[in-house]
Parts: C-alpha cells; sequence; structure tokens
C-alpha cells in the first residue's frame, strides 16, 4: 500500500523503521508536527520523524493545523491507500480522515477502551496496572474510541518508569501496526467495535499533576515518580525551591517518619509518607545538575527541621 505516515517524537521512529523496511507497503510521505524549540539553547529543531524521513529522502508535511487547505490538497495529491498513526500530537479533522481508502490507522499505547487519551502509559503505571498493551483502531471523529484491529499485551514491572514502558510498547507496537497494515491489505483483518464497558480516559500529566504529594501513602508516591519519569518529571520543594525527584524505593522496615520529613545517612536518603518512608535515588535542584541523592543531602545539609514538599 501507498502510505503517509503520522507520528512526530522518538516514540513513532519503530513504526517508521518497521514500514520503511517492509517489502509490501510505500511510506510516500510523512506528517508531522512543525519545527519546534528545543534543547538548552532553545534552538528550532524538527521533530525525530521529520529527520528519519529526512535521511529516507522522503516527503515531510508540517502543517500548522491537519485542517489547512494547503495540507488537505496535497494529501489528495498524493492519494495514499492508508495514513498510519504513531503519536502524531495533533485532531485531525473529518475532511482529512476521508482521504484514503483504508482510513487512517493509530497505534495507540494502551489496550482500548482502556486509557483513552493523551497519556495512556502514564496512567497505567500511575494507577497500578498490571498489565497494559497497545492497539490499533481505525481513527473517527471521538477521541480513540474507533474500532480495533488488534492488540498486543505487555506486563507492568513493579519497577517500571512510563519511559521504560513507552519503549517497549514502541517496538512491540511497530510489529502490531504493521502486521495490521498487512492483513487490511490483504482483506483478512476486519476491525471490531470498541466495548461500552471499560472506558477510562487518560488526559495529559502536566507539571503541576507532577508535584508530590508526601501526605499520601508510599505506594501512591512511587507510582506517581515513576509515571511522571522522564517526563513531565516529578517535583518538590526543598527549602522553598523547587527539586526534582527520581524513581524511589519502597522502605517499609525503615522507622516511620513525618510526611515529607528527610532522614539522611552517608549512603542514603529516606523521606517519610503517609506510610512507611520511601529512599530517593537521584535528585536535581533548580539549575543544577542530576546528582545521587545523598550527595545532594551532603551538599544542602540537611537537618532535622527540613522537610520536602
Amino acid at each position: 500500500m501507498r502510505l503517509v505516515f503520522a507520528g512526530t517524537p522518538d516514540t513513532a521512529l519503530p513504526s517508521l523503521r518497521a514500514l520503511l523496511d517492509s517489502p509490501r507497503h510505500e511510506v510516500v510521505a510523512v506528517v508531522t508536527r512543525p519545527d519546534a524549540q528545543s534543547g538548552r539553547g532553545r534552538k528550532v529543531h524538527p521533530s525525530p520523524v521529520a529527520q528519519l524521513a529526512d535521511e529516507a529522502g522522503i516527503e515531510v508535511l508540517r502543517p500548522a493545523k491537519a485542517g489547512d487547505p494547503g495540507f488537505l490538497d496535497r494529501l489528495r495529491e498524493i492519494d495514499p491507500d492508508c495514513c498510519p498513526v504513531v503519536a502524531y500530537g495533533a485532531l485531525l479533522p473529518q475532511a482529512a480522515l476521508d482521504i484514503p481508502r483504508h482510513g487512517w490507522v493509530n497505534l495507540h499505547f494502551s489496550l482500548l477502551p482502556a486509557w483513552r487519551g493523551a497519556a495512556p502509559v502514564q496512567h497505567a503505571v500511575l494507577h497500578g496496572d498490571e498489565i497494559t498493551g497497545a492497539a490499533t483502531f481505525r481513527i473517527v471523529k471521538e477521541l480513540d474510541a474507533g474500532p480495533v484491529f488488534g492488540v498486543v499485551t505487555e506486563p507492568v514491572r513493579p519497577d517500571d518508569t512510563s519511559g521504560d514502558l513507552l519503549g517497549r510498547l514502541a517496538e512491540s507496537g511497530a510489529e502490531l501496526l504493521l502486521a495490521t497494515l498487512d492483513g487490511i491489505e490483504d482483506g483478512t483483518l476486519e476491525a471490531r467495535e470498541q466495548p461500552y464497558d471499560g472506558v477510562s480516559l487518560a488526559p495529559k500529566i502536566d507539571v503541576d499533576d507532577a508535584r508530590v504529594d508526601w501526605t499520601a501513602p508510599a505506594l501512591r508516591v512511587d507510582r506517581l515518580i515513576r509515571a511522571c519519569t522522564p517526563t513531565p518529571g516529578a517535583w518538590t520543594e526543598f527549602r522553598g525551591q523547587r527539586v526534582k525527584v527520581g524513581p524511589v524505593k519502597l522502605a517499609p522496615d525503615a522507622d516511620r517518619l513525618g510526611p515529607g520529613e528527610i532522614r539522611a545517612a552517608k549512603n542514603s536518603v529516606l523521606v517519610g509518607t503517609a506510610s512507611h518512608p520511601v529512599e530517593l535515588s537521584e535528585v536535581q535542584p533548580q539549575g543544577k545538575r542530576l546528582m545521587t541523592a545523598a550527595e545532594w543531602a551532603r551538599g544542602v545539609r540537611v537537618s532535622g527541621e527540613d522537610r520536602l514538599g
């Protein structure tokens, strides 16, 4: 099939590479978000998908909105059979959805209808799911509600961050997406409507949501930090300044500490929660580099009066 691939971040690259390597399909163009500022110097850079497409010599479309008339006209000229989508990052209007004869097929990182929305992997970690996965479905107007072609499952490990889990799903999901497109081309794969039961929503987790609440139980603190690693990054306050915190270890056998209370030893730093303490791993004070928690505690000379939060 003639394909126009839509995607933006690193997460989409395994799928794009799989389609580029496929002998059965031809990626004739990609659609991605416009170049954006990134990095410490805030320089304008193309998206990871745009960079890979440039390397492969493929046309790159960067519409400000997917409903722009110029973009729709060009998509009609290309006349794709199907448009696979992985983490494109923008809504697709009906005018765009109607162009490819086999529609737009999205790879979504959850077992639909669970976790519809922008942050399915983060919410799976945050809510303590033991199993998650990825699904391919035909895009319709309603958010992530289209009929499903296929799924793969993936266990959520006890120490998974959202970054760890998303990395595995991006790889297994790429195989699923390729198999889905093969089945669509063969006429052997039929999408099935999602059940009405089991719908849950996964809205974007922003910086404010990533603030650690030390008055919550340790398990909740652990899940929040892992869900927000690496993006948007969990954080707390220390002496009035923001400090990012990396994944913690549960310390159920340690002596109880009050919420946010810090106990620093030579090689470890414990922080109290509503239940038992947790052990910090890495921290990044505002404007400084990432460092071990013990190194940070020695540098700031934690006292018995200090609290996080």
